[in-house]
């Protein structure tokens, strides 16, 4: 089964770094947020991938097109230009990296790698969310129900502690915990191909009227995750993630 990850969007509250690079390459433990969400996906036996591009996708390109090199001893011939690299990598993914537009919405990009994907079953996730989800558990979850589209329905952590006062008086300081949430949408979907025609086209958000038309129709359901899930909005995100990185990254076993 082939995973699509959106990355063309412009990352706008994460400035601190996407004024340079998209915000899939935002590094995380000295790794780009895009190859921990691959790496999830490999765990499971699924390394076929499609990257939607748009914003910097030149950045994106250059990366993977110089994985081998990068990652490896190397021996360049300055005569001719010639590259080898003496070390084979241990990561046998296949990435596909196609240009889906700079101003193309979620749903368009979608809808552009339908050539990627054919006439199967396929996965799509964001390129800016973690999770240690059981990807053969939430499969398990989609072909159990026979609708056109499983989402990954999760709870965010709370990002602020909650005060009970007493006039001025802190009388109560508790950090919220993350099921005081509710549920909302978390990515990690599970699509077959015949949803990719509730997309009319580039400038249409996946989040809006395609999902919205399959929820009506009954044919969207939601995979609770119960663990861990964390997006990178923001420059405290990408913190809290190195933070989490150093202390065990919940998201590799």
């Amino acid at each position: 089964m082939k995973v699509i990850i959106l990355a063309g969007g412009f990352g706008t509250r994460l400035s601190e770094f996407t004024d340079v690079i998209p915000k899939p390459m935002v590094s995380v433990g000295g790794k780009p947020m895009l190859w921990h969400i691959m790496n999830r996906y490999a765990k499971f036996g699924f390394t076929n991938f499609g990257v939607a591009l748009g914003y910097k996708s030149e950045v994106i390109k250059s990366y993977f097109s110089n994985y081998a090199n990068i990652g490896s001893d190397i021996s360049v011939d300055l005569k001719t230009g010639k590259i080898v690299s003496l070390k084979n990598s241990d990561i046998d993914w296949k990435v596909t990296l196609i240009d889906t537009g700079l101003n193309t919405k979620t749903g368009g990009r979608v809808k552009q790698m339908k050539h990627f994907v054919g006439n199967e079953t396929f996965m799509v996730t964001y390129g800016d969310g973690l999770a240690d989800i059981d990807i053969r558990k939430l499969i398990t979850f989609h072909r159990s129900h026979g609708k056109l589209v499983t989402l990954t329905a999760v709870r965010p952590s709370a990002r602020f502690g909650e005060l009970q006062l007493n006039g001025d008086v802190v009388k109560k300081f508790e950090e919220k915990h993350q099921l005081d949430e509710g549920w909302i949408n978390g990515g990690f979907f599970v699509i077959e191909p015949d949803f990719i025609d509730f997309i009319d086209g580039d400038d249409v958000m996946l989040e809006r009227e395609p999902l919205e038309k399959a929820a009506e129709l009954g044919e969207l359901m939601a995979y609770r995750h119960e663990g861990f899930w964390q997006c990178m909005d923001t420059k405290r995100d990408n913190e809290l993630l190195e933070d989490l990185w150093a202390n065990g990254a919940p998201w590799i076993e």
